[in-house]
């Protein structure tokens, strides 16, 4: 199972904010390694060039010794002309001094006067040996870390007039990392001040900017999820935008032109259709009583005889027939013409409640039933239309419950949903079948063996032309409720 945060499923403003954040963080820890880098670099460098120029100083201080001693100049004779001088080296370079044979064997040290005890003088390893011997500048730096503590020993020929190598001079010494260490904790105290006040702006001028991103296309979002066919859609003006999002608004309004070119060819075609439609539903329902009729005109012709004695009885029947047709035929007619027409409506102020309860009235059922959560909802709508809307719907729920029904039961009630009237009428009949629950509200649909199935198609219109909206929930063998919404116009 997918954990329930994605960063894939965020919103592109999220992401430009989290992005900027972490480029915020990212660049500051970097800067801050980069930084504690360097402190320890120039630490180190600085160590080192100190006991460079201490090295430098030493070696000459000592080749000057060696040049105006009275005593023979050789390894044996080391320890007697550094005997005395030894100390006044130590003392005037401030580090101390040890000296070797070429074999590595302390001959004589400074250690009284600078006491490095944690690193072991007494000779020098082969390694190292070796190390000075094979380098072309003849010198080594040993760099050991005891106890957290670095120590660095230079190793380096002492050398006669020829220079030969005479001994071996070493000059350990403790790094010293107080100033450093605490030049690195002012600036991290520093930088962490600075990085808080950073990350503060970093968050107020990442919002700032994802916001000001996305806004456009946020904008293009909720109007894209409006669009509808069936209305008229408003473009997006372009206003200091970039080239993308500007082509993209542009592309969106191109799209709003071409919905609305479609919607009016829809619209066209669908009610070329629909009247193509209807105009075969018309003739077709008035052919089938001009069949009959000639039929009858006909046998009438053939048998008709003035001298018989029912003759009257005969032209009687005959005209009732005749009669019967016709009035078929107006009643198409009528039906047609008032789908048609569809008069304008004549709205006022009425009380929908009272309305209903009128438009009940006309019914003899006794199992009709009325209900209202409020005794007055005052509403703008056309009182004829709203009772043709509850007359409908409430005598189809008659005509949906079979007649074997021990107990049928009809509910219509009257509620206020927000800023509309909710009007429901509720049945127990046969309910609707699931393949013909899409045609309900087609205009040449029914299920009834008369009629023309014009009856929902038309007060669909009615309600659909004052904003609402109708809907049904069934079930086979339970019943049906047709529910009703109108907003309310005061």
């Amino acid at each position: 199972m997918a954990h329930p945060f994605s960063i894939k499923r965020t919103s592109l403003q999220v992401r430009i904010f989290i992005a900027m954040i972490f480029l915020t963080i990212i660049s500051s820890v970097l800067i801050a390694m980069v930084t504690i880098y360097q402190f320890k670099k120039e630490a180190r460098n600085y160590h080192q060039d100190r006991l460079l120029r201490k090295e430098d100083a030493v070696n000459e201080h000592v080749n000057f010794i060696l040049q105006t001693t009275p005593l023979p100049v050789c390894t044996e004779n080391l320890p007697l002309i550094f005997k005395d001088k030894i100390f006044e080296l130590s003392t005037i370079h401030n580090i101390q001094i040890n000296i070797y044979d070429l074999k590595g064997k302390l001959l004589m040290t400074s250690k009284g006067n600078f006491v490095v005890d944690k690193v072991n003088n007494e000779e020098i390893s082969p390694t190292v040996l070796k190390i000075i011997e094979t380098t072309s500048t003849k010198r080594f730096t040993d760099l050991r870390i005891i106890d957290g503590i670095t120590y660095r020993s230079a190793y380096n020929y002492i050398k006669d007039r020829r220079f030969k190598p005479l001994g071996i001079i070493s000059m350990p010494v403790a790094e010293e990392t107080s100033y450093y260490e605490k030049q690195l904790n002012s600036f991290l105290i520093l930088f962490g001040q600075i990085y808080i006040f950073v990350i503060i702006l970093a968050i107020f001028l990442a919002y700032i900017l994802s916001n000001y991103i996305t806004k456009s296309i946020q904008l293009i979002s909720e109007r894209i999820q409006k669009t509808n066919i069936n209305r008229k859609n408003e473009k997006i003006k372009v206003q200091n935008t970039s080239y993308e999002i500007e082509t993209l608004i542009n592309s969106y309004n191109e799209m709003v032109d071409k919905l609305e070119e479609s919607a009016e060819k829809l619209a066209q075609s669908q009610r070329e259709m629909a009247w193509r439609e209807m105009a075969k539903q018309v003739a077709h329902e008035i052919k089938n009583p001009l069949t009959p009729m000639k039929l009858s005109v006909q046998s009438f012709q053939r048998k008709f005889n003035p001298d018989d004695e029912k003759v009257n009885e005969k032209i009687k029947d005959f005209c009732d027939t005749m009669v019967q047709q016709i009035d078929t035929m107006s009643a198409v007619a009528s039906a047609f013409s008032n789908f048609a027409s569809m008069p304008a409506q004549q709205n006022t102020q009425i009380n929908v409640v009272k309305v209903v309860q009128l438009a009940l009235d006309i019914f003899n059922e006794d199992f009709i039933q009325f209900q209202s959560t409020e005794e007055e909802i005052i509403a703008v709508f056309d009182q004829s239309q709203i009772i043709r809307i509850i007359n409908n719907l409430v005598k189809n729920a008659i005509q949906a419950i079979p007649s074997y029904e021990p107990f049928p039961r009809i509910l219509v009630k009257v509620a206020r949903k927000n800023d509309a009237v909710l009007i429901s009428i509720s049945d127990n009949g046969t309910g609707i079948a699931n393949d013909i629950k899409n045609k309900i509200f087609e205009p040449k649909f029914t299920t009834k063996t008369s009629g023309m199935g014009l009856g929902l198609a038309m007060i669909k219109n009615m309600i659909e032309a004052y904003g609402g909206t109708i809907h049904f929930e069934t079930m086979i063998d339970k019943g049906t409720t047709f529910y009703v919404q109108l907003p309310i116009t005061n």
